[in-house]
């Protein structure tokens, strides 16, 4: 690699464990105010665990943009069909409602807390996908994805309150594929927030404890069962559009 190279991803890297962990630590004691409004500030909080990762992107694709155009960008191709994407999530998590223990409105809490995941999803996906992948994009493909899933598992600090070794060999697996899933989509889309959106399916269902816990079994499969069809039909017409329009810059030039 080069020396810049490596000297960005160094800043990025450092920045993403640092920064995040003073906050999944609770180094700052901010998880005494969750006695006040607990489940409300757990969510808002929860997305300053991945405030590291943004902040890291931020400052090494400052210095990359210097070099070189950035592959990705917020809306990537289409605007339109990035604010699609996110929606869909957000108004189906507000309509079904989230459980919670500070009798705060159901549909209210779904709604804010599907914003600080999606939040939380962002700060993630400018970094892995919208600033790592586009740095290693000389790399093969199964490289850039190996060390992001690496990268992305050692990040998660997972194997200090699990140390099992399947379960780290799993959750490595897990984070691999997801590197590449994710990878395809932003690469399709040239968007983060397209990758956001596919990334907060998962935070939901999986990672995501607050709303999973808030979920019965019914709601996640309406959930998936609505959310994922819809995503997967939105990227075909994306596509077709995409490509649409590139012929016709073709013809008339």
């Amino acid at each position: 690699m080069k020396r810049n190279v490596l000297v960005r991803i160094l800043v990025f890297y450092l920045l993403a464990i640092t920064i995040s962990n003073i906050f999944r630590f609770h180094l700052l004691g901010l998880d005494n105010l969750e006695k006040f409004v607990p489940d409300l500030l757990e969510n808002l909080f929860g997305f300053l665990q991945a405030i590291g990762v943004f902040l890291g992107a931020a400052l090494s694709l400052y210095w990359l943009k210097k070099e070189r155009a950035a592959q990705y960008s917020l809306f990537g191709s289409s605007a339109k069909w990035s604010l699609i994407l996110v929606f869909v999530p957000l108004i189906l998590l507000t309509i079904l409602g989230i459980k919670n223990t500070g009798e705060i409105n159901i549909h209210f809490y779904g709604m804010i807390s599907a914003f600080a995941t999606l939040i939380y999803c962002y700060f993630e996906e400018i970094g892995w996908r919208g600033y790592l992948h586009d740095e290693l994009r000389y790399l093969k493909e199964w490289q850039r994805i190996l060390i992001t899933g690496f990268l992305w598992y050692f990040w998660h600090l997972s194997f200090l309150h699990d140390v099992g070794l399947l379960s780290n060999l799993i959750f490595f697996g897990m984070l691999t594929l997801g590197s590449w899933g994710l990878a395809k989509v932003v690469e399709h889309t040239k968007s983060v927030l397209a990758a956001a959106s596919f990334h907060m399916l998962i935070n939901v269902l999986i990672m995501n404890s607050v709303i999973r816990d808030g979920l019965t079994d019914r709601e996640k499969l309406i959930f998936l069962g609505v959310s994922l069809p819809l995503f997967i039909f939105i990227l075909i017409i994306w596509k077709k559009n995409h490509k649409r329009r590139i012929e016709k810059t073709r013809q008339s030039t």
